[in-house]
């Protein structure tokens, strides 16, 4: 008898053991399937609930593109209110080629009243050249819509009206923001000003150059935030989907202390008088007497910041940035320390010897003469070396050193402009004995024309040296016009020292009865205050100083007896043989009588005194 659950002779399993097989395998496939459930409803509640947000995002930025808003950039104005520079919102049309004729096959096999895609893309290109008029060609948009590329611009940057009228006919072709910079002025201060050109990667317009660069944060805004639609499997925005998020918040404009009118008269003079004399460069800078107010910056060289490139010619700003030696000039340091002091009286009657020696130097006057009794007045007249050392010897290195500071040398103005120079100064201990043979006529240290005129400012401005300013106030977003303040004045010498060298300077302007080195600067009817001066330049080849190579400066006031302007002019290597390579004393006359009728100055009361500068 055969045994259920047992194998038969044939070796099959009997009805017991499959059926607990199969109820193995039952409970295997249970437990599989509620894993794969477990499983299952694990990955939904992440999906759903712990990395929703996150997908979420990744499947909008699939169909979205979020792109910021660039703010209107804030203008600059002079002092009067004539806007320097501002920015203008234009267009640039763009289309995705290959995308308009896909939808225009289409849309022709749906419909085949519908133009083909080439058809449609020949009457767009029509359309756009007949509105653009000759700032594009047909063939050029033909050319453009019939690439084979996925994105393209279309001609120049044009109007937002003109644009809209093109983009609403056909919705195809897209439009981008752009912003553009313009200078109605020009040329005029530009080296100032400097230039801001629209920036492809940060979508916007930035500063390059001078004050466009060091204020471009205050002058750029905030941007804001928009959102567009895109194509799929791309990130090509779909033409007309734009939507604003939050809106931009526009950057403040800026004053400027500047005259344009005057810096427009003040450049072209400087760069025709440059030339006549043969100069490598020429600066000049017009300052307000009493405030330290810029009211004109000018270079010889300047350039167009409307023009598609700069330079690199002009670019510069060489008035704060490019130091020099100043020569005579500087010899106001010895005669404002020597009064201050009371070492010397104007009628102080010094025995002046052709030639002095220094430590091992020996320094003469420009004029070949013995020994003659000139002024301290007459000093400074005839712009005698000799002269200014034996009054700077009586002064002492350790005075004369505190006025070099204190007059503002060897320090940056705090003027705010890009790339400001402090000159030189060698320190009071790295002094040798020759050291104050060059100092006190102005070799061995130099300055800027910025620094130069300042030092006048303080002889003008009663002994107190005011650090000039280039910005005046600033508007903010929200109209709200916030004045800078007034830089803290320098108390240099006291206001009689300062009265006492300032009718000194007359002598120097003076023709008769005993000439000045700067008669030329005289304006009639005015009295003028001024000094001349030449510095030698070094030569390279020897490393010692040229007989032949010189910087010419000016530095004046007008009027004499009541300043209101100042003006320090540097004329750099010009040629000999010009009557404009020997003084800038003439262009100081152009300037200042420029100034008497646009601010209407009133004539000075009394003729200056005739100044006594030598004895008989």
């Amino acid at each position: 008898m055969v045994r259920r659950g047992t194998r038969t002779a044939g070796g099959r399993r009997t009805a017991r053991t499959d059926v607990a097989g199969s109820a193995r395998r039952l409970r295997i496939g249970r437990l599989l399937l509620v894993l794969a459930l477990v499983l299952t409803g694990t990955k939904l509640i992440l999906v759903q609930g712990f990395d929703a947000q996150d997908l979420s995002a990744a499947a909008a930025q699939q169909r979205f593109t979020n792109d910021a808003i660039p703010a209107e950039r804030g203008s600059f104005t002079d002092r009067s209110g004539n806007v320097l520079a501002f920015s203008s919102e234009a267009r640039q049309l763009y289309a995705t080629p290959t995308r308009l004729a896909d939808e225009q096959d289409k849309a022709h096999a749906e419909d085949p009243t519908e133009p083909t895609s080439d058809q449609y893309k020949r009457e767009i290109a029509r359309f756009i050249a007949k509105q653009l008029g000759n700032r594009v060609a047909e063939q050029d948009v033909l050319a453009a819509l019939f690439s084979n590329a996925t994105y393209t611009t279309i001609g120049p940057l044009i109007e937002p009206a003109l644009a809209r009228t093109i983009t609403e006919k056909y919705p195809q072709i897209g439009e981008e923001y752009r912003a553009t910079r313009e200078y109605p002025a020009g040329k005029n201060g530009a080296n100032v000003l400097g230039g801001a050109r629209w920036s492809q990667d940060a979508q916007k317009i930035e500063g390059r150059l001078g004050l466009e660069s060091s204020m471009d944060k205050l002058l750029a805004g905030t941007d804001g935030k928009k959102v567009a639609d895109t194509a799929m499997g791309s990130d090509l925005v779909i033409p007309g989907t734009e939507r604003e998020l939050e809106p931009a918040v526009p950057g403040s404009d800026v004053e400027l202390t500047l005259d344009s009118d005057l810096q427009y008269m003040v450049q072209n003079k400087l760069s025709d008088y440059a030339k006549k004399a043969g100069a490598r460069s020429a600066g000049a800078v017009v300052l307000d007497s009493h405030t330290g107010e810029v009211y004109a910056l000018a270079n010889d060289k300047s350039f167009d910041p409307n023009s598609p490139s700069w330079g690199p010619d002009g670019l510069g700003n060489a008035v704060v940035t490019n130091p020099f030696e100043p020569g005579s000039v500087n010899k106001v340091i010895t005669a404002a320390g020597a009064i201050e002091d009371g070492l010397m009286r104007p009628e102080t009657v010094m025995q002046v010897p052709g030639s002095i020696k220094v430590a091992d130097r020996t320094v003469s006057d420009a004029w070949s003469h013995g020994t003659v009794p000139l002024t301290f007045t007459g000093v400074l007249g005839k712009s005698s070396n000799v002269g200014t050392l034996m009054a700077a010897q009586r002064l002492g290195e350790d005075r004369f050193d505190d006025l070099v500071h204190k007059f503002g040398l060897g320090q940056t103005t705090g003027i705010g402009l890009p790339g400001e120079s402090a000159g030189s100064v060698p320190p009071r201990e790295d002094w040798s004995g020759s050291t104050f043979a060059n100092l006190p006529i102005g070799q061995g240290l130099s300055m800027t024309v910025l620094q130069m005129a300042s030092m006048y400012q303080a002889i003008a401005n009663d002994g107190v040296r005011v650090p000039p300013r280039v910005i005046s106030a600033q508007t903010g977003p929200d109209g709200v016009r916030v004045e800078r303040p007034q830089p803290e004045g320098v108390r240099v010498v006291n206001p009689q020292t300062a009265n006492t060298v300032k009718d000194m300077l007359r002598a120097v302007v003076q023709e008769e009865p005993q000439q000045g080195t700067g008669k030329d600067a005289a304006l009639e009817g005015y009295q003028i205050s001024g000094k001349t001066g030449t510095a030698q330049q070094i030569d390279p080849t020897c490393k010692c100083y040229s007989n032949s190579t010189y910087w010419i400066t000016f530095a004046g006031m007008v009027p004499a007896d009541n300043p209101r302007f100042v003006v320090g002019l540097m004329l750099d290597a010009p040629k000999s043989g010009t009557p404009e390579s020997k003084s800038a004393a003439p262009l100081f006359h152009d300037i200042a009588d420029y100034l008497t009728l646009r601010y209407r100055i009133p004539l000075s009361p009394t003729p200056a005194p005739a100044q006594v500068l030598q004895v008989e």
